[in-house]
This record gives structure tokens, C-alpha cells and sequence, in this order.
């Protein structure tokens, strides 16, 4: 039986062992445990109960990891997507008025129509479109972009009216620990410790449990408390005409936030083919929209594609079994989630800041003496950073690589599509403002 699971997630060709596979799940899932509540705090200020949506975020969570490791066999987890949750929240039920139950019925016709967009093939064409020029240069933003949360996170790095960002409070016991497990996973990773990012955020976890930084407050939870968000949504509503605009930006954030996650954590692993394809890239699709579609269905927002499985894939992780231990983790979550929710910024920024160093290698692929590519390349990784988007740096890459082949007559040279792409981009930027 082991032997077959072994062939069945190609252990063999990626080299890689069961402890691995393992420890990188529990990577992940410690990088992650934040949506627990962090999710549920956002969504609740819609009026949905707090203990339904941290029911529902937990078995959603699980379910999309499960069936992305099972169905797809990568090391990529999935939860419901920061971003759009506050787009859920803020801008459709705080901002425009709309009832939390419409705006899951809006959650779940993205859901259905990424179904049907997989089933045609066109999410696949429209990764396809995408040039492998910049493939590099969204693994490298993104990596940007996760240390740049990391040190956000940690109090490393905070906001300022004079110049946007500056140093933060390094007196802070928090902020002081934070460069502890950046500075322990560092050690660990010299020694070629392959557990660095989990040994590096628990030793850090355990120091400020010694220093009594970690506030613990147990609160009353219960799985069947999902019966209060389940199966309300309002599909009726949602397919409304007001509704159009929603449901576009629930679908067109998450499709290019998800592609771009693949091609950032697929580049690092290493599992992008020879030809610059994503293998399997039907089953990943799969996975996402069918786990969109059921957390709809249990009540939260759209579930996405989690960058930190990036941290998992550092630890080591290259197929589906790590996803499926962060998936089981995240199910055990659903009895236990006050204990995950413990786990405290400054323990696990420093994974994903050197998760982000680690991403950064992808840079020395890209060709900085060709314009053409050069640029796109850049307005690619510094933009997803600071405009705190992946999809808004795609954008950017993409309008100005078709920009630069039209003007430079190379109009043939790209799939007719990726033209589409720019103009779609465009035009949602004109009309619907930022992403």
C-alpha cells in the first residue's frame, strides 16, 4: 500500500520522502493557521456569526488542501483568500449594502463559472498566454511581497505619513523576537536543516511562551456552529443584474491571484516542464473552484491558492501529500482552533521573510539586458509589493510586454490572447479602479 501511494504522488521523480513531505505540510499549516481568525474577524463584521465563519474557514481550508494534494498532487494549500475577504466585507455588504447571504450567493457563481471556465480549457489558455519571461519575475514579486509582510507583521517594518514605510519599534518584545526566528531559521537553513522553517518558528513560539508574550484566551467554540452560515446563501439575489460587478471581481482577482500563486510556488519547486507548461494544470484549476464553490456553500469568502505554501516548499515539499497534511491539520483545526490561533505574528513572519529571500533566486533567470523583457519583468516584481496585489503586478507585466511587442513589431511572435489579457486589464482599471 505505501508503495503504491509512493507511485501514485511520484516520490521517485521528485525525490523526495514521506518526514519531508510531512514537515512541509506542518510548515505550511503553521505559516497559514492565521486565516483561522484572522478570517472570521474580517467576515464577521458583516453580521455572520464568528464561530460559523471559523468553522466553515477551517473545514474549507481543508477540504481545497485535501483535494488539490489528492486531485493535482501539489504541494499548494488553499483557504479562503485574504483580500477578497475584505472586498466581501467592506466593499459589498459594509460599503454597498448588501445582505452577507447575497454576497455568498455572489461568492458561489464565480465558483460555478471558474467550473465551467476549467471544463472549456479557458483558464488553462490564459495561463498559457501568459510569456515565461515573466514567470520568474512573479515568483520573484511575490517572494517581495511575502517578506514585505513578514516584516510588516513583525513591527520590523511599519507605516509612516513622511515616508510611506519606515523602521519600526526594534525595543518591542514582539519585534525583538520576530528577529530572533529570522535570525534562528537563518542558522538552521546554513546548516542545511531541511525542518528550518518549522524548528525556526516553534523555537521562536516557544521562547515567547518563556517571555510571556503569548496571550492565550481560550474562547467556546464547536464545530456544528457552521449550521448558522451553511446553506444560507441567496443565489437569487446574487444573480441580480447590481450583482454583475461583484461577481466579476470575485472572479477576475481570484483567477489571476491564483495563477499567479502557481506559477510563483511551481517555479520554485522546480515543477514547471520543460516547455514552460504547469503539468496537471486542469486538476489544479479543478481543485480551486470546486473548494470556491463549497465554501460558498458553508459560508466564507472565496477560496483561493495560499502563497505560503511557498514556506512549505522551502521546507522541502514537492507533491500532494504536503497539502494533505496541511489539509488534515487545518480539519483538526475545526476541534481545536483556539490552540492554532495562539500561534502569534511574531513566530511566524520570519518563515515567510525568508521564504520570500528564497524566492528571490528566480531573478537570475530573468533577461535584464533585453528591454523587452527587462522592464515587464520589473514593473511585474515591484508592483505586486507595493500595490499589495499579485494581480494588479500581473496586470502591469502583462499591458507592458504587449505594449512593447506591438511597438516593436514582434505583434506575431505572442499568442493572440495574451493581447486580450492587456486590453481586459485595461479596461478593468479604467472602469472598476484598482485590483
Amino acid at each position: 500500500m505505501r508503495s503504491r501511494l509512493e507511485a501514485y504522488f511520484r516520490f521517485a521523480e521528485h525525490q523526495t520522502h514521506w518526514r519531508t513531505e510531512i514537515l512541509a505540510g506542518f510548515t505550511t499549516f503553521i505559516t497559514m493557521a492565521y486565516i483561522i481568525f484572522v478570517n472570521p474577524a474580517i467576515l464577521s463584521q458583516t453580521g455572520m456569526p464568528l464561530a460559523a465563519v471559523t468553522a466553515s474557514t477551517c473545514l474549507c481550508a481543508a477540504i481545497g488542501s485535501i483535494l488539490m494534494g489528492l486531485l493535482a498532487n501539489y504541494p499548494v494549500a488553499l483557504a479562503p483568500g485574504m483580500g477578497l475577504n475584505a472586498y466581501f466585507t467592506y466593499t459589498v455588504v459594509n460599503g454597498m449594502g448588501i445582505a452577507w447571504q447575497t454576497a455568498l450567493g455572489a461568492v458561489f457563481v464565480s465558483g460555478v463559472l471558474f467550473l465551467l471556465l476549467t471544463l472549456g480549457g479557458v483558464r488553462q489558455r490564459l495561463v498559457g498566454a501568459i510569456p515565461h519571461q515573466l514567470h520568474a519575475a512573479v515568483a520573484v514579486g511575490i517572494g517581495l511581497f511575502i517578506a514585505f509582510i513578514g516584516l510588516v507583521n513583525s513591527g520590523i517594518i511599519v507605516r509612516s505619513n513622511a515616508t510611506t514605510v519606515t523602521l519600526g519599534d526594534l525595543h518591542h518584545p514582539s519585534t525583538q523576537l520576530a528577529i530572533f526566528g529570522v535570525l534562528l531559521i537563518a542558522v538552521l537553513q546554513a546548516y542545511r536543516i531541511k525542518a528550518a522553517m518549522l524548528l525556526g518558528v516553534l523555537g521562536t513560539l516557544a521562547l515567547g511562551i518563556l517571555l510571556h508574550q503569548v496571550n492565550y484566551q481560550p474562547s467556546i467554540f464547536h464545530p456544528l456552529a457552521i449550521r448558522s452560515t451553511a446553506f444560507h446563501m441567496d443565489l437569487r439575489g446574487a444573480l441580480h443584474l447590481n450583482a454583475f460587478e461583484i461577481i466579476f471581481v470575485f472572479l477576475f482577482v481570484d483567477l489571476f491571484d491564483n495563477i499567479g500563486t502557481l506559477v510563483a510556488v511551481t517555479e520554485q519547486a522546480g515543477l514547471i516542464a520543460a516547455d514552460h507548461t504547469i503539468p496537471r494544470l486542469d486538476r489544479i484549476f479543478f481543485a480551486d473552484a470546486a473548494s470556491t464553490v463549497v465554501g460558498a456553500l458553508a459560508g466564507t469568502s472565496t477560496v483561493t491558492s495560499y502563497i505560503e505554501s511557498s514556506a512549505g516548499v522551502a521546507a522541502g515539499g514537492r507533491t500532494g501529500v504536503t497539502a494533505i497534511t496541511t489539509g488534515a491539520l487545518f480539519f483538526a483545526a475545526l476541534f481545536v482552533a483556539p490552540i492554532f490561533g495562539a500561534i502569534p505574528a511574531f513566530a511566524t513572519s520570519p518563515a515567510l521573510i525568508l521564504v520570500g529571500a528564497l524566492m528571490l533566486k528566480g531573478s537570475s533567470s530573468i533577461e535584464w539586458k533585453e528591454p523587452q523583457i527587462a522592464i515587464p519583468a520589473f514593473l511585474t516584481l515591484i508592483t505586486i509589493p507595493l500595490s499589495y496585489s499579485i494581480a494588479t503586478g500581473l496586470s502591469f507585466g502583462l499591458i507592458s510586454f504587449a505594449v512593447l511587442e506591438l511597438a516593436t513589431g514582434g505583434f506575431r511572435r505572442q499568442h493572440w490572447m495574451l493581447y486580450l489579457l492587456a486590453v481586459l486589464f485595461l479596461v478593468r482599471f479604467i472602469y472598476l479602479g484598482p485590483l
